[in-house]
């Protein structure tokens, strides 16, 4: 299976919030990199899955994924559902900051705050839930959106993501539904397509998923 980020497949593992502190994120890294061994292929994109340890095991583990970055054990490292006080923890603790920030994102939950932060800081931002895990696709617009295209509301979603930058992260386990989810150049969003899905943003009560971008 072809890997290193190179177009194709991208493997991406996370540690999870209970893993996070120096030796739980050292044995979670090493466990999970020996499975990939197994099969001749390396983490592509490893992340801290969330915020939730509290600060002195987050900057912990933070500390170990740079550290096996930096030994060859990872290809990049990012964390996940980080929000900006996560962030600005890293960068005041001394440490270079994430390479990635996977959080949700779709028109009805835009994270500007953090989205503005991840661009200034040059952090790409990846979009969990960018189809809304099939829920709310009755909406007015997307469903005038979906029509004036002639395209699905999974595709006005995902187009909408490419269009902000974002890396969108949908999921289907639907070959048809794969494949037209990347069926996404033949048509683009104009300026008012952008403006109508924008202000469907409802801020963190919009969110469909576990966002504990606010944790302390």
């Amino acid at each position: 299976m072809p890997n290193q980020g190179n177009g194709q497949v991208w493997l991406t593992s996370k540690v999870m919030g209970r893993e996070h502190g120096t030796e739980a994120t050292r044995k979670a890294v090493d466990d999970s990199a020996a499975v990939a061994e197994k099969y001749g292929l390396k983490w592509d994109l490893f992340l801290l899955h969330d915020p939730t340890a509290g600060r002195e095991k987050r900057l912990q583990a933070w500390k170990v994924l740079i550290e096996k970055r930096d030994a060859g054990v990872l290809h990049s490292i990012g964390v996940s559902n980080f929000g900006v006080e996560h962030l600005e923890q890293i960068r005041e603790a001394g440490l270079e900051v994430p390479e990635v920030n996977q959080i949700e994102l779709h028109p009805f939950c835009q994270q500007k705050r953090i989205v503005d932060y991840c661009e200034k800081e040059g952090i790409v931002v990846e979009a969990y839930c960018p189809i809304l895990r099939g829920q709310r696709f009755d909406d007015a617009t997307l469903q005038k959106l979906a029509a004036k295209h002639k395209v699905t509301v999974p595709q006005i979603l995902i187009r909408w993501s490419l269009q902000k930058g974002f890396v969108p992260l949908p999921k289907s386990d639907t070959p048809g539904r794969i494949q037209a989810n990347a069926d996404l150049f033949d048509f683009e969003l104009d300026t008012s397509d952008m403006k109508e899905l924008d202000a469907l943003d409802e801020g963190k009560k919009g969110a469909i998923s576990w966002n504990p971008v606010d944790c302390e």
